[in-house]
């Protein structure tokens, strides 16, 4: 005997309910899934040369410590009188403790990921207040220095930022040192540098520009 209309219906009901629900999970769960994965992935040391904490190079005296995953973190770093040079082994905690150490520059924010170390809303040349240095923009009349401070900007797989100290110049490329460029990643790096229409360019897609200690 074949069942009548709103049996079939009846019946019917519940697997048609169950594919969104199902749906509904698979939405949520992926995304969740993929964060974990990200966040697994950048904090895990591939490189089997170095561990985490491993002094790899210097600059004018200053360490370079290896990082692992550009995510890992290993403590907050104090000087001895409680000023914030960063989170060990982050790019910022570089940059902060060369700037320490060599020149005794505390800077008035001690917070903030590499990409708002430069302030888009100055004009170039003009005093970052929160660094306490004159900020110059990638393609600046004023020439990039030794001992400068380089910005870039946040990247697809990087939505921090970067920083790093332009070690040497010369005339057509600077050289940087840097802390966690990646578990595969060089502490020196070298890029091209040019002059057109007397504005001085770091030829890098991602360099928003320069930073500068003020004259003692």
């Amino acid at each position: 005997m074949q069942p009548e209309r709103s049996d079939v219906t009846r019946n019917s009901q519940p697997t048609m309910n169950k594919r969104p629900c199902s749906l509904l999970a698979l939405a949520v769960l992926l995304p969740l899934i993929a964060l974990a994965a990200h966040a697994a992935f950048t904090r895990f040391n591939p490189n089997s040369q170095h561990a985490v904490g491993d002094r790899i190079d210097e600059l004018n005296g200053v360490a370079i410590f290896y990082n692992g995953g550009v995510n890992t973190v290993q403590g907050r770093n104090l000087s001895k009188d409680g000023y914030n040079l960063g989170l060990r082994y982050q790019c910022v905690e570089f940059v902060k403790r060369y700037y320490f150490e060599r020149h005794g520059h505390r800077m008035p924010d001690t917070y903030g990921h590499a990409k708002s170390f430069f302030d888009p809303s100055l004009g170039d040349g003009a005093l970052n207040e929160k660094r306490a240095m004159r900020q110059f923009t990638n393609g600046s009349g004023e020439r990039p220095h030794a001992e400068d401070l380089l910005v870039f900007a946040p990247s697809l797989l990087n939505r921090y930022g970067h920083v790093a100290i332009i070690a040497s110049v010369d005339a057509d490329m600077i050289q940087i040192a840097q802390q966690n460029p990646g578990p595969l990643g060089n502490s020196r790096e070298n890029l091209g540098l040019s002059q057109r229409e007397e504005r001085w360019h770091i030829d890098h897609s991602r360099v928003l520009g320069w930073l500068r200690l003020p004259p003692q």
